[in-house]
């Protein structure tokens, strides 16, 4: 499973800056450092947030206490964008309180090494894209190719990266930074700055795994042994939770205790592990490539650390070996040949012998492989390549493994594997979302095409309504094509043609044909609630002059509504008086994520009209339980408590929420002396913020019963207030209604309009509105405005404390030499610690007083080369033991700790 390598494009430049802050966390174990200076680590978990890495604690902690397996996490933003569930801070002050809750949580597990990257938390997107524009590429990757280089784990791990429905974009964006730099931390040509220049060297991490698996398991400690995979060629993992630890505890229940130190997520109340252990899960873990041999049918929890971490089993090559496969392509079709090279490297010592035997599924011709040689030299490189032919009447639309296998004289022996697809001659399938399409040419350029069975191909269409529909050709073949295309749809739906034909499409080109479908049954059910899961089956069958191929995607209903002109006396009081809004009711009952509901519990109606200048929208919530009422200075993240959230997508092609309007109405704020009004805000769109600043002219009338049984919310809002001038004929639209039964600002239920999992994030699912009669304004689009404020590591006194232990930068940046900064003399004085600081070249010096626990005081000071200068350093409370110490220069950092002389 090795990858080519991927395309690096320009960087994209991002500023961040910060108010520096004070925060306080335990330091990291003082551990034994390379001869670079920094820590080595066995394994590597990259993640995007605070708390992306607690369903893998319990993986980590029994690897830690059972094999003296050593982890590490990277996270790209400290996650100020989130919620706070248990205080007013936000922005850095959150960052700072986020990593704080991580260090605690991870530290449980044994993990005491964490990188922060220091770029912006912004908002839930389900857009990879537009995480990495946010993020910048370059600058990101750079930084995590760095933490690679400098503490060689072995294992890289991280999430999904894939735009399946739901996948939070930023860890779509950290899993595709972690693959990239799994390739790039071992090229030599890539960041050559780092290596030039601050000395460092390609690194080689042996293994590449995401989280999770796509298959079936049953739970208990089999739980690894009974993984099915859904796709037969993923090598899928699995570590059980139910182990017991060294402290009595299972990792089941200590992963549980490290997810409720996530407090300001509304992590604080997760529900305990089960006590019976045949009821506690695997952590599953998906190899997405390795360079080095290992044994797909171990389903012990070492399975993963086998070869790179721990010795490898009896018999196995010895450690440090490599074996892997590449190919020239990824599809195959039928009759045709694939070049495929084993790559074989010596580790510590040369191997002797080596020989290379690749099997393929029965009825393939594979070539004797040529070129290994006698000997494979100690740290070098042999290849033998092979030429696989498919037959001609093999089965389509299926992944196949290779499986090589290497012996040497008397060193062992080991295997690996690399899956191909064979597809007929002329491939025809499903037009992907714009996101998927990019995340499948992202996959191709890596060499990871197996990734692509994580997404299945849909398209969304109005209820009642027709759309085009295209069907992408593609010819892997070896001679031109022609032939046909039938699109066979679920009932309910018509195209204006059954089977269309295509001609002249050369070998290796592409084309397409397009169908218009039209949903001519209006009463199917809608959203989440129509075909299987939202999902109408659509079948694709292709033919060509050599054979035919099927294929599946699917079509996926949003529900669709007319806005009228809102009558007569229209006004915003709360009231929908008659003939004010003369369109259909809308239903927003239904379920979305979370827990089901009963009517009574929460249920929800609307209903939408425009006038000349606004959008009008009254929603009606029946709810038996007011959840925690925000004070004013709380009115943001309304997925927190009971709260009404209006969208709308101008010209309803969204690919991102960055180009949408998003409204969070509160129906009620802890807020007695002005009489508890309700309180509004954008949140996750084109310009977030309090909706006062961010949509002047909204207004928003709240009713709310007494006694309690819900509560009326109507506003309106202002056509000039949104993104862009709206399209009469195609506007998305979506209401969405959040419900909490706690004190603890946690929903429970999420119900709306037009309802599929991570809906708030998808565009492309919102309903479709028109408004016939209206004229837009003639307007160019608003130009998104996204946060640009992260907490930084100097401003992290727990970051400076594991830096000044384990030898790697505050945020990754290019390590500073030692002799950059000094700090002597540090004493006790009246009012603090008093410090003498010289730098020998111009800087900033971030220092703090710190007690081991948490910082009490902190002072920046702008240091002149070969100038010493005494600072003061103020104690605000307690007894200091440790003077902390970041220095910036250049982009450059270091961080010291210097204890204080009594």
């Amino acid at each position: 499973m090795r990858a080519k390598g991927f395309l690096l494009p320009a960087a994209l430049a991002l500023a961040l800056t910060a108010t520096p802050t004070t925060a306080f966390a335990a330091p990291a174990d003082a551990a034994p450092k390379r001869p670079t200076g920094a820590v080595d680590l066995d394994v590597l978990f990259v993640s995007a947030h605070p708390d992306d890495e607690a369903g893998s604690l319990a993986t980590l902690g029994q690897w830690k206490e059972q094999y003296g397996a050593r982890a590490g996490v990277v996270t790209i933003t400290r996650g100020e964008g989130g919620g706070n569930a248990v205080g007013l801070e936000e922005g850095p002050p959150l960052g700072i309180i986020r990593e704080r809750e991580e260090r605690s949580a991870i530290g449980k597990a044994g993990v005491a090494n964490l990188y922060n990257l220091d770029r912006v938390d912004f908002w839930y997107t389900a857009s990879a894209p537009l995480s990495e524009q946010i993020w910048g590429h370059d600058e990101t990757l750079g930084q995590i190719v760095r933490v690679i280089r400098q503490t060689r784990p072995e294992i890289i791990m991280t999430m999904n990266p894939s735009p399946t429905p739901g996948n939070h974009g930023n860890h779509q964006q950290a899993a595709r930074f972690a693959a990239e730099a799994f390739q790039a931390a071992a090229d030599p040509n890539a960041f050559p700055d780092q290596l030039r220049k601050e000395g460092l060297k390609p690194f080689r991490a042996a293994k590449f795994l995401r989280t999770g698996g796509t298959g079936s398991s049953s739970a208990g400690p089999q739980c690894a042994a009974s993984f099915t995979p859904t796709v037969p060629t993923d090598q899928v993992f699995g570590v059980w939770e139910g182990t017991p630890s060294s402290s009595g505890k299972s990792w089941a229940e200590i992963e549980v205790d490290a997810r409720r130190e996530y407090v300001t997520q509304g992590w604080a109340g997760t529900a305990a592990a089960p006590t019976d252990p045949a009821a506690r899960r695997c952590d599953f873990y998906t190899l997405v490539d390795s360079r080095v041999p290992y044994d797909p049918s171990d389903t012990s929890p070492a399975a993963i650390l086998r070869g790179p971490v721990l010795p490898p089993v009896k018999g196995g090559l010895p450690k440090g070996t490599e074996l892997y496969l590449t190919t020239d392509r990824f599809d195959v079709a039928p009759g045709e040949s694939v070049e495929v090279t084993a790559h074989v490297r010596g580790g510590d010592r040369k191997l002797d012998v080596p020989r290379v035997a690749l099997r393929a599924p029965d009825g393939w011709q594979v070539s004797a492989g040529k070129g290994l040689g006698t000997v494979v030299p100690a740290g070098q490189e042999r290849t033998a390549t092979f030429t696989v032919t498919v037959p001609k009447g093999a089965d389509t639309g299926a992944q196949k493994l290779l499986t090589a296998t290497l012996t040497t004289k008397g060193q062992g022996t080991g295997t690996t594997d690399e899956a191909l697809r064979v597809v007929a001659d002329v491939r025809g399938t499903l037009e992907p979302l714009p996101e998927v399409g990019l995340f499948r040419e992202w996959a191709a350029e890596g060499g990871y095409g197996q990734l692509d069975t994580l997404i299945k191909p849909v398209l969304t269409i109005g209820s009642g309504q027709g759309r085009e529909v295209r069907v992408d050709l593609r010819n892997v073949g070896e001679t031109a094509q022609r032939g046909t295309v039938t699109l066979d749809l679920p009932a309910g739906f018509t195209a204006d043609a059954t089977t269309k034909s295509y001609a002249d499409l050369a070998a290796g080109a592409t084309g397409a044909v397009t169908f218009t479908v039209t949903n001519t049954d209006a009463s199917l059910p809608t959203a989440n609630e129509g075909g299987e899961n939202g999902d109408y089956g659509v079948t694709i069958t292709t033919t060509s002059t050599v054979g035919s191929t099927v294929e599946t995607g699917a079509l996926e209903i949003v529900p669709a509504s007319e806005v009228p002109h809102a009558g007569g006396d229209h006004a915003v009081d709360g009231v929908a008086s008659a003939g004010e809004y003369p369109g259909p009711e809308l239903d927003l009952s239904r379920i979305w994520e979370g827990e089901a509901s009963t009517p009574q519990d929460a249920s929800a109606k609307g209903r939408i009209a425009y006038t000349e200048d606004a959008l009008k929208v009254i929603v009606t919530v029946t709810d038996d339980v007011l959840g925690r009422k925000v004070v004013p200075q709380d009115c943001k993240r309304q997925r927190r408590t009971d709260s009404v959230e209006i969208i709308v997508d101008p010209k309803g092609n969204s690919s991102d929420t960055s180009t949408v309007f998003k409204a969070g109405i509160f129906p009620v704020t802890d807020d007695p002396a002005n009489g508890n009004p309700p309180c509004w805000q954008r949140d996750a769109d084109n310009r977030q913020g309090p909706g006062a600043e961010t949509a002047p002219g909204m207004t928003v009338v709240s009713r709310v019963s007494s006694p309690y049984t819900g509560y009326t919310i109507e506003t309106s809002i202002p056509f000039a207030v949104l993104p862009d001038a709206v399209d009469p004929a195609r506007m998305g639209f979506n209401v969405l209604v959040y419900d909490s039964d706690t004190q603890d600002l946690s929903s429970q239920s999420r119900l709306g309009w037009s309802t599929f999992t991570g809906v708030r994030a998808d565009p492309y699912r919102y309903g479709l509105v028109t408004l016939p009669g209206y004229t837009p304004a003639d307007r160019a689009p608003s130009a998104p405005v996204f946060p640009d404020t992260s907490a930084r590591s100097v401003h992290s006194p727990q970051t400076i404390a594991q830096s000044a232990v384990d030898g790697v930068a505050p945020a990754a940046v290019a390590r500073l030499p030692e002799r950059a900064l000094t700090l002597t003399g540090q004493r006790p004085v009246a009012g603090g610690v008093e410090v003498t600081v010289k730098a020998d070249r111009k800087g900033t010096a971030y220092l703090y007083s710190w007690d081991g626990d948490r910082a009490l005081g902190s002072r920046t000071v702008e240091l002149r080369p070969g100038r010493a200068v005494k600072v003061l350093v103020p104690v605000s409370d307690g007894t200091a033991t440790s003077v902390l110490a970041a220095f910036e220069a250049n982009g450059a950092a270091l961080a010291k700790q210097a204890p204080i002389h009594r």
